[in-house]
C-alpha cells in the first residue's frame, strides 16, 4: 500500500507548491492541526500539528505525552523541490507562426531528458489585493500537455548521437501554441492562466510557474520490481516520512517531519535548510511546552537527525563510475552515504544509531561513497548542520537516472524506508 502512497503523491505533486499542498491534506486527514507562524501558539501533550513555511516548505510534527523524559527532537528532513525549467518574467515570444515561452533552468536536471515529451505548467500566481503587503494568490496546476520541446532532426544534427551541447537559452524554449494572428501573441501566457483559475486578467500580478512532464510515475520491471517516476529525487523521501509520521507514535520527545525547498539550487532561501526558520520553530515549540532558552539548547543537543535525500545505485552499463566496494544495490535497502570533506554529514557514531534500528528490525543497509576521483553532490543534511549541531545520518534509497525527468527506483526500497523510518520515530 505505501508504494501506491508514492504514486499518488509525485502524480499529484508536479512541484514543491503542489507537494506542500498535498502534505497539507493527508496532516488534516490524520488529525494535525495547522499552525500559523504568525500567531500565538498553545501546544499540548500529544498534540499533532503542522506549519507551512512560504507554501513551499512544511514542517510537521507530533509530541509525545511524556516530552520531558530524556526530551529531545527525532527529526526525519528531505527537500520538496526537484530539478525543472521555470518560466521567465514576461514569457511570450514567437517565431514565425510558432508561440514559445522564455523559460530558464532550476536546478540541474538532465536536459535531453526534457525534449519530446508532453509537458504541462503548475505553480504560484500573485493576485491584486485591497492590502499591498499581502496579495491575493492562487496556485494553478493546468492538466493536460500543452506544450514540448522539440528536438532538432538528426538530418540538422548527424552528430547527435555522439552528444551534443544543448544551450539552456536556446534549447530549451517550449513551444505552447501557433499563431493565426501575431495580435494573438500579446499577454498568451496570462490569457491561459487568467481562463484557467477564473479571474481577470488585469488582476494578475505575477507568477512562479515551473514545467513539467505530464506524465503519471509508474511500476516497471517483468516482476515490477522498479518505480519509474519524475521527481523521486527528492519526494519519494517526502512521502517515506510522511508515511512513516501518520503511522508511529513517539513514546518520548518530539517527532518532527522537515520538508524543506531549494535544495537544488543550495538551500539559501527563506523556506531553505540554509534559513533560520526551522530552528526558530524548534525553539517555539519548546517555549510553547515550558521550556526556557537554556532547555532548548540542550534538547538539541539530545536530538537526532536523519537527512533523507536519494543515494545512486550501482548502474549496470557504467559500473566504472562507482566506488570498486561501496556499490548499493537496488531492492536492497536504504543507502547511508559518506563523504571524508562532510558533503554528508555522517560520523561512525552517527551511523551505527541508524543501523541499529535496521538491524532491530531485519531490514538490510548499505553504504554509498563517491568514487575518489569522481565529484558527487551534497544533501541539505550538511546545510542544517551550519544552522542547528543536531546528530545527523544522511540517507537515501538507492537510484537511477538522478536528475532525470524519469527516475528510477526499487519498489522494496521504498517499504524498507518507510519501515526504518517508523522505526526510528517510534524510539
Amino acid at each position: 500500500m505505501s508504494v501506491q502512497n508514492l504514486l499518488s503523491f509525485i502524480n499529484e505533486s508536479p512541484n514543491s507548491y503542489y507537494a506542500v499542498l498535498n502534505m497539507e491534506k493527508n496532516l488534516e486527514m490524520a488529525g494535525f492541526t495547522k499552525l500559523n507562524l504568525q500567531d500565538q501558539w498553545s501546544l499540548e501533550k500529544g498534540g499533532k500539528y503542522f506549519i507551512k513555511l512560504y507554501d513551499t516548505s512544511c514542517i510537521a510534527f507530533h509530541i509525545s505525552e511524556s516530552i520531558f523524559d530524556e526530551f529531545g527532537f527525532k527529526v526525519i528532513t528531505a527537500h520538496t523541490d526537484s530539478p525543472s525549467i521555470k518560466i521567465k518574467p514576461n514569457p511570450d515570444m514567437s517565431f514565425k507562426n510558432y508561440v514559445k515561452l522564455n523559460c530558464e533552468i532550476y536546478g540541474g536536471p538532465i536536459l535531453s531528458t526534457w525534449l519530446d515529451r508532453p509537458l504541462s505548467l503548475a505553480g504560484k500566481v500573485a493576485l491584486k489585493s485591497k492590502n499591498p503587503l499581502k496579495p491575493n494568490w492562487e496556485l494553478v496546476n493546468i492538466k493536460r500537455p500543452i506544450m514540448t520541446i522539440p528536438n532538432l532532426a538528426i538530418h540538422m544534427n548527424r552528430e547527435v548521437n555522439k552528444g551534443v551541447e544543448l544551450n539552456k537559452q536556446t534549447d530549451m524554449l517550449p513551444i505552447i501554441g501557433l499563431l493565426e494572428d501575431q495580435l494573438e501573441k500579446e499577454n498568451y501566457l496570462a490569457k491561459l492562466l487568467a481562463k484557467e483559475i477564473g479571474v481577470d486578467i488585469e488582476s494578475i500580478m505575477d507568477f512562479d510557474l515551473y514545467l513539467y512532464p505530464f506524465e503519471d510515475g509508474c511500476k516497471v520491471g517483468a516482476e515490477e520490481e522498479f518505480i519509474s517516476a519524475g521527481r523521486l529525487d527528492d519526494l519519494a523521501m517526502v512521502s517515506a516520512g510522511l508515511d512513516a509520521l501518520l503511522q508511529s507514535q513517539p513514546k518520548t520527545g518530539v517527532n518532527v517531519l522537515l520538508a524543506l525547498d531549494n535544495e537544488e539550487i543550495g538551500s539559501r532561501t527563506k523556506q531553505g535548510a540554509d534559513s533560520p526558520a526551522f530552528r526558530m520553530i524548534l525553539e517555539r515549540i519548546c517555549i510553547n511546552l515550558g521550556l526556557d532558552r537554556d532547555a532548548f539548547l540542550q534538547t538539541v543537543f539530545n536530538s537526532f537527525m536523519l537527512s533523507a535525500d536519494m543515494a545512486h545505485a550501482i548502474h549496470p552499463n557504467r559500473p566504472e563510475k562507482h566506488d570498486p566496494v561501496n556499490q548499493p544495490k537496488m531492492n536492497q535497502g536504504p543507502v547511508i552515504k559518506y563523504n571524508a570533506n562532510y558533503k554528508y554529514p555522517t560520523d561512525s557514531t552517527d551511523t551505527s544509531v541508524f543501523e541499529s534500528i535496521c538491524v532491530n528490525l531485519s531490514i538490510p543497509v548499505q553504504k554509498f561513497v563517491n568514487k575518489s576521483d569522481q565529484l558527487g553532490g551534497s544533501t541539505i543534511g550538511a546545510v542544517n548542520a551550519g544552522q542547528l549541531p543536531i546528530r545527523t545520518v544522511d540517507l537515501g534509497m538507492p537510484m537511477l537516472a538522478m536528475h532525470s525527468t524519469r527516475e528510477l527506483i526499487g519498489t522494496k526500497d521504498y517499504d524498507y524506508t518507510v519501515e526504518a523510518f517508523t522505526g526510528f520515530y517510534n524510539l
